[in-house]
């Protein structure tokens, strides 16, 4: 039993190692990708359409409304990076039902990596969205002696959301483990699909926190937007 998919390594050279974090991201964005050019190559704008765009249309759709409730209402300038996070966070936990696959965000390191896309991207949409020097000075408030106060949450906050989903993931997977050594039958069937479950719900959860520290950042609420869909 591996506590982390960084333990499997398939080929290594000196320093370089191959392990199954690095694989099966990678297998995991080029599925992403395919499925995406896949599905989106013959769109239609009427009432006949295929099975996957009428999936498509119903994610998006829920990513598009779920992004709103948070606070941003723009939404779908948002879309891209949110959805990305939904995404793959998701399909990892789905895809643990394939025999040998081992979800990336069962690595500290992948999660660490999320983590600080949310940590540079709150930054990027708030100077975006108030101005450098109002971003600034927000770090500042409501005195200035609450600056170091305000970097330490920003910091923080990014190690939570790392530890939070590589610990779900983590120990979904090790529960998973144990009970296919024990009681190699109906039990683990069941604890799978709780894990799916699980998986989907930690992908919910995630991206809804990175919308919620966008929005805190950008201030939408205090100001009309001039971000445009």
């Amino acid at each position: 039993m591996h506590l982390s998919p960084d333990e499997i390594i398939f080929w290594q050279l000196g320093w370089f190692k191959l392990n199954a974090t690095i694989l099966f991201t990678w297998i995991l964005m080029f599925a992403l990708t395919v499925g995406s050019l896949l599905i989106t190559r013959r769109l239609s704008t009427n009432h006949e359409r295929s099975r996957w765009q009428n999936l498509l249309e119903i994610i998006v759709s829920n990513i598009v409304t779920q992004i709103e409730e948070v606070g941003l209402p723009k939404p779908r300038y948002y879309l891209g990076f949110l959805g990305t996070l939904f995404l793959f966070v998701a399909s990892a936990a789905l895809c643990t039902i394939i025999p040998g696959f081992e979800p990336p965000t069962g690595s500290l390191s992948t999660t660490t990596a999320l983590a600080i896309c949310v940590f540079v991207v709150v930054p990027f949409f708030g100077i975006q969205e108030q101005g450098l020097g109002s971003y600034l000075a927000s770090y500042t408030k409501p005195t200035f002696i609450m600056l170091p106060f305000n970097l330490i949450s920003e910091l923080s906050r990014t190690l939570a959301l790392a530890v939070r989903l590589f610990g779900n993931m983590m120990s979904g997977a090790m529960i998973l483990a144990i009970l296919l050594t024990i009681t190699p039958f109906i039990f683990p069937i069941v604890m799978t699909l709780l894990g799916l479950l699980t998986g989907m719900v930690q992908a919910y959860i995630f991206s809804v926190l990175a919308a919620v520290y966008i929005a805190a950042a950008a201030r939408t609420a205090t100001r009309p937007s001039p971000i445009s869909n």
